[in-house]
This record gives structure tokens, sequence and C-alpha cells, in this order.
């Protein structure tokens, strides 16, 4: 039976060269001061699904949540592979934090119905938290695999991955449904399809809800997909007070720039006796463990 996969993608700030400019004063982050780039992490969650496709056959839907400019990284999505694609964008929306914003991904996944698997990045450049995938998993009371840096096993029926921690890694299997989170290290992703890209270069958006949402091609099975399903909080069922910034506990006050230098410096010896001195020192001073 042909696997559905979900894939959680998102729109980030290239948080390469952040400074005080790129937050507002209520806390949100400025995107128009900083270049808009796919997360990198949820385009190794994105190759992995493509490559379970590849292997058992099924579709993938990549969902976003963001502003109609998020629409780009779904355009990515469709020219690498995935057959249909869902932006959530909302005016209620803005300023989520991961509460917020895995609440709202939650509903989205609702609406698309039964599925088999739910891959996120592990964690967004933008706010570094590595919590809206684990949060989606409990919204929707399914298992959960973080950090998955390998695919080893999968079936209609279950998975089996590798997963890394701290002082290692763990080999994990679990039945299906189940959401994962993916790290860089799973996989190398491909580049867009020039075909893929000339296909779907001109797609539009398309605000959906009611009859003639449940009327929507379905994908892979009627051709290539006629636009880019828009929904706003009403579409998914959302509650308004769950989303945005009147769903999100957390609140950012500044962003300070730091510059780190060092007032001094000294050179160690090459000797094991100098090098044993040196991380007695460093373990006296807490600056290793």
């Amino acid at each position: 039976m042909p696997l559905k996969i979900i894939v959680t993608v998102k729109q980030v700030p290239d948080t390469h060269n952040v400074s005080g400019d790129a937050m507002k004063p209520d806390g949100t982050v400025n995107r128009a001061a900083l270049p808009a780039i796919f997360n990198p992490e949820d385009l190794n969650a994105l190759e992995e699904a493509l490559r379970i496709k590849d292997t058992l056959g099924g579709t993938v839907t990549a969902v976003t949540m963001g502003p109609p400019g998020a629409s780009e990284v779904l355009r990515e999505c469709l020219y690498r592979g995935a057959d249909d694609v869902v932006l959530l964008s909302d005016r209620r929306f803005a300023g989520a934090d991961t509460l917020a914003t895995s609440y709202t991904l939650a509903c989205a996944i609702r609406k698309l119905g039964d599925f088999d698997l739910i891959l996120c990045g592990r964690q967004a450049i933008d706010g570094d938290t590595a919590q809206v995938g684990p949060q989606i998993a409990e919204k929707l009371g399914i298992n959960q695999f973080t950090s998955v840096s390998e695919v080893i096993d999968v079936s209609t029926d279950h998975i089996t991955v590798r997963r890394t921690i701290e002082s290692g890694f763990e080999i994990l299997r679990s039945g299906l449904p189940v959401l994962l989170t993916i790290t860089s290290d799973a996989n190398e992703p491909r580049p867009p399809s020039a075909k893929r890209a000339m296909a779907y270069k001109r797609i539009g958006r398309q605000a959906c809800q009611g009859d003639f949402d449940e009327a929507y091609i379905q994908p892979g099975v009627c051709g290539p997909l006629d636009f880019i399903r828009e929904w706003n909080a009403d579409s998914i069922g959302a509650d308004p007070q769950r989303c945005g910034l009147s769903g999100s506990p957390t609140k950012v006050k500044k962003v300070q720039n730091v510059v780190l230098t060092a007032s001094d410096s000294r050179k160690v010896p090459n000797t094991d006796a100098d090098i044993a001195k040196l991380i007695h020192d460093l373990i006296e001073e807490n600056i290793l463990g």
C-alpha cells in the first residue's frame, strides 16, 4: 500500500548576519531586514520523504505556515518531487512561537486526513528550539523519533531509524504512523528538476475551503497541480486564540549583538606536561566539563 507522507517546511530569514535590526519592537522577526531561504534541515526532511516515496511509492505533501511569500518554499518542494503543497497563511498566524505554530500545523495535518509518516527538519535556524516537530506529534497523539540521522528500513507498517544522541546513537523501531525530525547528516538533498521547474514555474495560489476544497484533484492521479492550496484559520478549524501572538506564551524582548574577543593569550609548549596542565586549568575554570 503506498504511503501518505507529510513534510513540514519553513521559509526562514538567513541568520548568518543577524543584528538588532532583525527584530521588531514587539519581539517578532523583522523578515524584511533579512533575505529569506529554505530552512536547511527541512530540505533534508523533504529529501528523506522523497527517497521513501521512490522506494515504496505514495505521495509527499509539503505544508508551510507563513505570509504569501512563503509559497516560494512550496514551489521548491514541487521542483524537487513533492506531489501536493499547502500554504497556511493568515494574519492571525503572525508572531507564533513554537506552541502556536505546532497547533496550527497539527490542525492542517488533521484536515489533510490519514497519513503514515510526518517528516520535519530537526530545527529551524531562526529559533534553534527543535520543539515544533515533537509538539506536533504530541498534539496528534503519535510516536516520534527526534534527531534522526538515518532511515535504516521502512515498510508499509513499520520504520527503523538511527537516532543521534549526545553519547552516540540509538537504533529504534516503530509502527506507523510516526513523526521523524531529520538532521543534516541524514542525506544530501537532490537539486530541483529542470522539467518540474518548467511545469510549476507559473503556479499560483488559490484560497480553498468547504466543498471546493473537497473537490481538489488527487495528487499524482489527476496530473500536475493547478495551484497551491492556501488555507486560513477558518479553513483548518483552528481556534484563533491559540494561533499567532494570541496563542504564544513565549515573547522575545530584544536581540543583542555579542562580540567575542580574547582578553589575553598565551602559548602552550607542545609537551605532555604542559598540555595536561592546560586541560586541568580549563576544567578548573569550568570551560571544560
